[in-house]
Formats: C-alpha cells, structure tokens, sequence
C-alpha cells in the first residue's frame, strides 16, 4: 500500500557485539559514578537490578536504550559501485529521479545533520533548475 507509512526497522542490537558493547559502556559508567569524586552526586538508580548479570543488563539495555543518530549513507554518493547517487544528486540507473537528503552522505558527519542537509537541498535545486534550463 503506497499510502500506509513505511516499516523501517535499523535493526538495533540485532548484532550480539552491539549489546557487547553498550554492556560494557554501561557497567564502565556504573564504575565512574561510584568513583569518589561522584558518589555525592550520584544519581538514585531508577532501574535497580543485579549490575552483574549479563541477562538482566541486556534486558534493560534492550529496553530503555535509545538513539539520537540520524541516519545517514543510505542512499551515499559516490563513484564506486556501492554508490546510488553521482556528484549532481542523480540516482544511478533511474533517469529524473534526485536525492537530496541526509542519506547521500556518505559518513555521519561530527555535528548536527540539518545544516548540511539544507545545503544539500540548495544545491539539488541548483542542479534540477540546470537541468531543465
């Protein structure tokens, strides 16, 4: 149904080493709060289970985790084989079609994507209006 919203799972934590690692970032912070400089300031534990037991930490993880990542490269430019879209926003292989949004880029840059996402708004105007000149 090309009405209905689109299904879009980024399979978060579906790699057994993705939850490996948030395990671990989660009980290195768990030592940083218990460190002397912090115990004044530590913050009471809203989720109390045993801290040392993968199954419980895992299910917590699972649940409460969240991302503020914005996607990215899904759609990257390039001019490599795994590429979609060339130098001017074209998709390869699909005559009149542009893609001008955050998935083009080909990494996640360092800062917020709006701005860049904006300039490559801009810049897919400039080429569509060339284009059609």
């Amino acid at each position: 149904d090309a009405g209905a919203p689109p299904a879009i799972d980024p399979n978060f934590l579906d790699d057994d080493r993705d939850i490996a690692t948030l395990r671990k970032g989660v009980r290195h912070m768990q030592r940083i709060m218990e460190a002397p400089p912090l115990t004044d300031f530590k913050p009471t534990n809203r989720h109390p289970i045993d801290m040392s037991n993968d199954h419980e930490l895992d299910a917590l993880i699972r649940d409460r985790a969240d991302t503020v990542y914005h996607p990215v490269g899904t759609c990257r430019m390039g001019g490599d084989e795994g590429a979609v879209v060339d130098a001017k926003l074209k998709f390869k292989g699909l005559e009149g079609l542009y893609i001008a949004d955050a998935s083009i880029m080909p990494e996640i840059i360092s800062g917020n994507t709006n701005a860049p996402s904006i300039m490559i708004g801009e810049r897919a105007a400039d080429f569509i209006k060339a284009d059609l000149a």
